[in-house]
């Protein structure tokens, strides 16, 4: 059986309440960043701006969890970075990198994010909008979580 792989861009953007330095601060929170990444199960500095990291995910009726790593590169503080994660599960993997860019906006922080990610095995086969829908909700969950976090911290 071919091996099934889609690929997917997304690109969003996101207000959060805080000026630029502090929502810099929070996105290199580790603490803040495993309460807020729906499914987190465990999230371990390595070194270098690389994280282990374990979720729990269910996409459509495929449920499963997936181990895999987080990095940081290309740091501009406090401007942007780049993340770059790879994961692996009985369910298939995910291989991807994500332009995060941070920009003043008043008192208040516009990110922008560019993603592209490529997505194999059987979580690729419930098709590219549904992939693309529980990513892009997986995103506006762990920015709600960041953006409750700094009005909760004024």
């Amino acid at each position: 059986m071919a091996r099934t792989v889609r690929i997917m861009e997304l690109t969003a953007t996101y207000e959060l309440p805080a000026p630029v330095e502090r929502a810099w601060d929070l996105l290199m929170d580790t603490t803040a960043i495993g309460k807020c990444l729906p499914g987190c199960q465990g999230l371990k500095p390595l070194g270098g701006d690389r994280y282990e990291v374990e979720l729990g995910l269910t996409i459509a009726a495929i449920a499963g969890s997936f181990k895999g790593t987080v990095a940081l590169e290309d740091k501009d503080p406090p401007h942007a970075y780049t993340l770059v994660v790879e994961g692996t599960g009985r369910q298939g993997f995910i291989k991807g990198r994500a332009r995060v860019t941070l920009a003043a906006d008043g008192d208040r922080t516009r990110v922008a994010i560019a993603a592209r990610a490529d997505v194999g095995g059987m979580i690729a086969r419930v098709g590219q909008r549904l992939l693309e829908g529980v990513a892009r909700t997986m995103m506006d969950r762990f920015y709600g979580c960041l953006a409750q976090q700094l009005e909760v911290q004024s």
